[in-house]
């Protein structure tokens, strides 16, 4: 019986040659691609793979975060092989329980090895929840905070620091994210949901003050009493933007400056 394979990787292409290499094996029937970790989380839940190819760097939540997020909602794991292009990631990726390690552009006869060293710890079973609980542990510490954030700007790839963000916004799909300071600038996300861009930031520094916002509280110049008890947030960017407040975070607010 062939095994059953979902490929996720944030690159058409990538996913594609692999998808190639697989099919070439003989052994692997591949189910269904994503191209994030939310879609990842997603065609696992619906497909349950007995093997999943999955991309280390993604914009948003990465391929350890789509383990921890699995771990979280009880979902069992499936045998996971990481894929990437740079080999710093290979020994936390064995440290997720991970049964291969692909580096990219792919090899054929590597791809071949992974699908036959899946094969071969297919019938080991699910993880012991001693196991688990130590994997849960594992991730949380080595979970990289204040990493950098990619953003499209002006025809530019820029990498901003999460420090140097002031807010973000949505709308129409489209999220914008805007740094402080008198030389901010203002960019896109390629992150499709507000709470997908939250899961790749610090959540000691950002906080979701509206469903259309996100802001770092470390960012938030003065706090600006609005209609009917409600607030908006100036923030430090050049513009000094207001940021609504909603009904149901003002309690939070309160909570964060003691109002």
């Amino acid at each position: 019986m062939p095994l059953s394979a979902v490929i996720v990787d944030d690159e058409q292409l990538a996913r594609d040659e692999l998808a190639y290499l697989l099919k070439n094996t003989g052994e692997v029937d591949v189910v269904a691609q994503g191209k994030n970790g939310l879609e990842a989380i997603s065609l696992i839940k619906e497909h349950n793979p007995d093997l999943v190819f999955l991309d280390v760097q993604m914009p948003g939540l990465d391929g350890f975060g789509v383990i921890k997020k699995l771990l979280d909602k009880k979902v069992p794991l499936p045998k996971i092989v990481f894929a990437t292009a740079f080999d710093q990631y290979a020994v936390k990726a064995f440290e997720v329980n991970a049964v291969d390690y692909l580096l990219k552009p792919f090899d054929k006869k590597r791809v071949a090895q992974s699908v036959q060293r899946a094969r071969a710890k297919q019938d080991s079973g699910a993880l012991p929840a001693e196991k688990i609980d130590s994997l849960l542990r594992m991730l949380e510490s080595q979970k990289p905070q204040l990493s950098k954030i990619l953003l499209k700007s002006v025809g530019r790839m820029l990498l901003v620091d999460q420090r140097e963000i002031c807010y973000a916004s949505i709308e129409d799909g489209v999220i914008t994210v805007v740094t402080a300071g008198p030389s901010g600038i203002e960019g896109h996300s390629n992150c499709r949901t507000l709470e997908e861009l939250l899961d790749s930031l610090d959540p000691n520094l950002f906080w979701r003050a509206h469903r259309s916002f996100l802001v770092n509280i470390n960012r938030i110049r003065e706090v600006v009493p609005w209609f009917k008890s409600s607030y908006q947030l100036r923030m430090d960017d050049k513009k000094q933007s207001e940021v609504p407040v909603s009904r149901a975070q003002t309690k939070r607010l309160r909570e964060l400056f003691g109002l």
